[in-house]
């Protein structure tokens, strides 16, 4: 069975395999820069791992707009791929974050307060 965690080790582990992390890695062995430096260098990788999770929806949308249904699941799952990548990557126990979260929503209001 896959589970949240092994979803996580195993996309980071193929991830880190086929290059994706190697920027990464010289950020830190490297070691370039003061503290604030390697903070800004670090958060520029992590945005862009966001924005490929973001291109990832983008591809569900344009396969759901050509009524691709096998395209869409497919890009739906590189999606789960992709942030499972950056929550190993980043050591986040996404599985308790989600039930945290879960819970929080359960005290919140109707659509949250809003329109939609």
């Amino acid at each position: 069975m896959l589970t949240i965690k092994r979803l996580i080790k195993e996309a980071h582990q193929n991830a880190k395999n086929k290059g994706f992390w190697e920027d990464w890695e010289e950020i830190e062995q490297t070691q370039i820069g003061n503290e604030e430096t390697q903070r800004m260098l670090k958060n520029n990788a992590i945005g862009n791992r966001l924005m490929l999770i973001v291109s990832e929806l983008g591809e569900a949308q344009e396969a759901l707009r050509h009524n691709d249904m096998d395209n869409f699941k497919e890009e739906l799952a590189d999606v789960a791929i992709r942030l499972g990548d950056l929550c190993g990557g980043l050591n986040i126990d996404l599985e308790d974050e989600i039930r945290k979260k879960m819970e929080r929503n359960k005290q919140r209001p109707y659509k949250h307060g809003k329109e939609f």
